[in-house]
């Protein structure tokens, strides 16, 4: 029977770990910027003349808004790429591709630019599972006018999403279909995924970064069980409003959903201060 890998200690995850891994993905990517800069220009078909890669791992908007760390953010003349490394869908990876795709651009334009100086914007999700449910190995959006279905809005924006599990067997360039074999089967087939085995293998070997890999198993593990405690939370006061409608007691209440019973008196205090729902 296959094990899941949320039933793997952090250990067994670093030991298993390939460049299918968020973490290994994003070391490689930014440890070898000449591998991502192949990578960019195999995808797109693209040809990077002068790349930089951003040393920002996260980019901040304002303190009132939620910054992100791009797994690999790179800039070119007149271009910028965003690669992302998806290995499960999380049913939000349309708008999160929206949000970055902005932040991307904020971070381009500078106080005093004209918005024609906006570079190319292409923001690159390759995900393990086909998320669409279409069946194309490659899924490529830019804004389009709904009512002719043919007119482009001409923002230069794109956002890619590459379905690893179907390029691996349906996309025609064979470069591009190594790339994606290696990345399901971890068996490399040709010079480049040779370059990029050893690179897992080199970040593997690395003691400061089996350190940062343990460091960021207990936090996502932290931030795992941080939502599922907010969201049995977030469950037990709709519960608790339930009852409190059905006239039961704060002390019912407090016994049946598990908050404290000064919490749930609260919470009776302010329903009822809220106005009563008009009369139809």
């Amino acid at each position: 029977m296959e094990i899941s890998q949320t039933e793997l200690t952090p250990q067994e995850k670093w030991e298993q770990a390939t460049l299918s891994n968020n973490f290994i993905f994003y070391k490689v990517m930014r440890s070898h910027p000449e591998a991502c800069q192949r990578l960019i220009e195999m995808l797109l078909g693209v040809k990077i003349k002068e790349m930089k890669m951003s040393q920002e791992e996260t980019i901040a908007v304002d303190p009132d808004s939620k910054s992100v760390r791009l797994d690999v953010f790179l800039k070119d003349t007149g271009q910028m790429f965003d690669v992302e490394l998806q290995v499960a869908n999380t049913t939000e990876l349309p708008e999160r591709a929206r949000y970055y795709a902005g932040v991307m651009d904020i971070d381009a334009l500078k106080s005093g630019q004209k918005y024609k100086e906006l570079p190319d914007s292409h923001v690159i999700f390759i995900c393990m599972e086909d998320i669409f449910k279409n069946g194309l190995p490659v899924n490529t959006f830019q804004n389009i006018c709904e009512e002719d279905g043919k007119t482009k809005l001409g923002d230069r924006a794109w956002k890619h999403f590459y379905i690893a599990p179907i390029c691996a067997t349906m996309i025609e360039d064979e470069e591009v279909k190594a790339f994606f074999e290696f990345l399901i089967s971890n068996q490399a087939s040709n010079g480049y995924t040779d370059n990029l085995k050893s690179y897992v293998v080199d970040a593997k070997r690395n003691a400061q970064t089996r350190k940062e890999f343990m460091e960021w198993e207990r936090q996502r593990a932290y931030d795992f069980d941080a939502g599922k405690e907010a969201g049995a939370q977030q469950n037990a006061i709709e519960n608790a409003k339930n009852a409190l409608g059905m006239n039961l007691t704060a002390e019912q209440v407090s016994k049946i959903t598990g908050l404290p019973l000064e919490q749930v008196r609260e919470l009776a205090e302010r329903l009822a201060a809220q106005p009563a729902p008009a009369q139809a």
